[in-house]
């Protein structure tokens, strides 16, 4: 099979994302039904990190070992990456002692160079501009919770950041809508989105507005790892951009409520709205480990059936 990477959204069809959803389905049975399941024995992940994590880390490292391989950390501090070794170099030599590489860095451009030079299987762990695995997790947590997204209505409340990015490229390969409510000075970045039907969002000066009636609700830190010196500015550009009861209120009956974690309770999501009944924090939480080791299994393996 030739070589596939996972680096936005984008990079896989609807057909391959219902394949990786009914996979995760089988192996998260599987693992609580304590069934072992070892298809990667005898496989190594590398997992490159410029930027801190605990979700990242956690889900794709007990991942891989629940999968029977082994996964080895690395940071750019301690590695010749931190000294200015090439990526491109790197990636020549990482790839031909590992089979799956995942990497969560700054700019996009240094995983799209990662992936050019690499001869194994390259995920996108997360960028400054998307956050794939984070929606891939998402999406299976409303599928587990509600049943196929299709013509559904996604609200994105705050930042149009890596994760706004995301939640657009899937909402046109997935066949939904999302509304987006951000600040002035922080809208979508047309050149980050690419090729999306214009029907496929809408954006709204008002969050409430963007909130009525949607099926999910989901919102993110309102300074995200890179633009601390930002902060400042954005506590008071994003003041009204809290997700509260009022907005979950206006949403449809059955909304669920999102948040990639970590958050900041009385920021950009009230402590009532987050540890309520219509939040899905945890649950979406555990799921990056469910759906990595299913794109993980696909990336190395190919379409395999229960």
């Amino acid at each position: 099979m030739a070589i596939k990477h996972f680096l936005q959204f984008k990079d896989f069809t609807r057909d391959e994302f219902d394949h990786v959803f009914e996979r995760t389905r089988w192996i998260k049975n599987q693992f609580k039904s304590y069934q072992k399941y070892w298809p990667l024995s005898d496989r190594t992940l590398v997992m490159i990190f410029e930027k801190a994590s605990t979700r990242t880390r956690l889900s794709f490292e007990a991942g891989m070992q629940q999968l029977g391989g082994a996964a080895i950390y690395l940071n750019t501090r301690d590695s010749q990456l931190g000294r200015g070794e090439p990526v491109e170099d790197a990636a020549q030599v990482i790839s031909r002692m590992s089979d799956i590489v995942m990497i969560r860095t700054f700019e996009q451009d240094i995983i799209e160079r990662f992936a050019a030079n690499s001869r194994v299987p390259v995920i996108n762990g997360l960028t400054n501009e998307y956050h794939p695995c984070q929606i891939l997790a998402d999406i299976y947590t409303y599928i587990e919770h509600r049943g196929d997204i299709q013509g559904k209505t996604v609200a994105w409340v705050g930042d149009a950041n890596n994760m706004c990015n995301t939640w657009l490229q899937a909402a046109e390969v997935l066949d939904f809508k999302v509304h987006v409510s951000t600040p002035p000075g922080y809208e979508i970045n047309p050149d980050l989105i690419g090729k999306i039907d214009p029907a496929r969002f809408t954006v709204f000066a008002d969050p409430m507005e963007a909130c009525r009636g949607a099926n999910l609700v989901t919102t993110d830190v309102w300074t995200s790892m890179g633009y601390e010196a930002e902060n400042e500015a954005r506590m008071k550009a994003f003041a009204d951009w809290c997700v509260d009861a009022e907005m979950m209120g206006v949403a449809d009956e059955k909304a669920l409520f999102m948040h990639c974690l970590p958050a900041h309770r009385g920021e950009e999501v009230t402590a009532e709205v987050i540890d309520g009944l219509q939040s899905v924090v945890w649950d979406e939480a555990e799921n990056r480990l469910h759906v990595q080791k299913a794109l993980m299994e696909y990336l190395l393996l190919g379409r395999l059936e229960a």
